[in-house]
């Protein structure tokens, strides 16, 4: 039988990025509500994150079943109240498995997936999300069609490589997405190594 521990996958960019998308969240998440995080991954952000922000029911999710496993033992470990146990939850499966929405984090996801990933979120989000929420997306982005560094472009070589359907994404193009399901873009946060955190505001129903 597999220990909790074993199961408790760990990434070192998650560890090394968490306190400055914290620092992020921080302004752009209200300071209560449920807040659900979408391809939690080994779900060493959402301890993070849940733990600074105990006003806020964090609900994490993933696609993935083994990703689930080590979010519920980092859940077990962390024993935090206002973290959920993570959900099974693909962004292009709607309608999601969830009620409204103070916000929703996505980190890492819209690179490493299908463009219709991407098209998904936001409809998922602009259903789910109230009128202020917030919608926050971290990752490396272009802009204006070109690579902010050489090893983003590197990197979106290599995604493109394994996969043709990903790579770096537009930052034009995510913001469009976004708008068109009723998210103004708030800022454009630089972050280390390249990426970028994206803040959306839903705007009042016309």
């Amino acid at each position: 039988m597999t220990s909790p521990l074993a199961q408790r996958l760990t990434a070192p960019a998650a560890e090394r990025n968490a306190a400055p998308i914290l620092d992020v969240l921080r302004e752009a998440l209200p300071a209560s509500g449920t807040v659900l995080e979408i391809a939690s991954g080994t779900g060493q952000h959402a301890v993070h994150f849940a733990a600074a922000l105990p006003g806020i029911d964090w609900q994490p999710s993933d696609a993935d079943a083994r990703a689930r496993e080590s979010i519920s033992a980092w859940r077990a470990h962390a024993a935090l109240p206002n973290l959920r146990e993570p959900l099974a939850l693909d962004v292009r499966s709607q309608p999601w498995p969830v009620g409204a929405l103070d916000a929703v984090v996505c980190i890492n996801m819209i690179h490493i997936a299908p463009w219709e990933a991407a098209v998904a979120l936001m409809q998922g989000a602009g259903a789910h999300v109230a009128q202020g929420g917030a919608l926050v997306l971290y990752g490396p982005y272009r802009r204006d069609g070109a690579h902010t560094a050489p090893s983003n472009a590197a990197f979106d070589a290599d995604l493109r490589a394994r996969d043709a359907s990903w790579g770096v994404r537009d930052m034009e193009a995510v913001e469009a997405l976004a708008a068109a399901q009723g998210f103004a873009c708030e800022s454009r946060v630089a972050m280390p190594a390249n990426n970028f955190m994206l803040v959306f505001r839903k705007r009042a129903s016309a």
